[in-house]
């Protein structure tokens, strides 16, 4: 964004990078909608240099307990057939994980954070071990 030359609260911000999508090379790491290659970070809000960046991550998922929906399927189906003990596999349990994780990536004064659901307990692994790599390139 850029100012009148005589706003005093406005701050002059360098013209957004003209650097074409092929001249950075192939992607090498994506996570979320953060592309990463040899020597950008292309994120929805503009592009940021690799070189410098600073990369976090924020676990913010839990694991649920529930009851699956083939045990309540086959415990209501079986009361008429054994009784009532079919309802014992209503004491069956599966933990489900819910939630996000947080992808900040940082350079000078410009941030993103992209919230990556969870779908499994080794997604979040993943993706720190994603960051973890991006944080060695950027390092170099």
């Amino acid at each position: 964004m850029t100012f009148p030359p005589g706003d005093p609260w406005g701050t002059d911000s360098p013209p957004p990078s003209a650097v074409s999508p092929t001249a950075a090379g192939p992607v090498i790491v994506q996570i979320a909608e953060i592309e990463v290659t040899s020597s950008l970070v292309r994120t929805p809000v503009g592009d940021f240099p690799l070189a410098g960046s600073h990369w976090q991550v924020t676990d913010h998922w839990y694991g649920q307990r529930r009851t699956p929906a083939w045990a309540k399927l086959l415990a209501f189906v079986g009361i008429c057939l054994t009784a009532g003990l079919s309802l014992l596999l209503l004491l069956y349990k599966e933990t489900v994980p819910q939630g996000t994780v947080h992808v900040t990536v940082m350079s000078g004064t410009r941030q993103y954070v992209a919230r990556v659901k969870i779908h499994q307990e080794s997604d979040a692994a993943v993706i720190n071990q994603q960051v973890n790599y991006v944080r060695s390139l950027a390092a170099l």
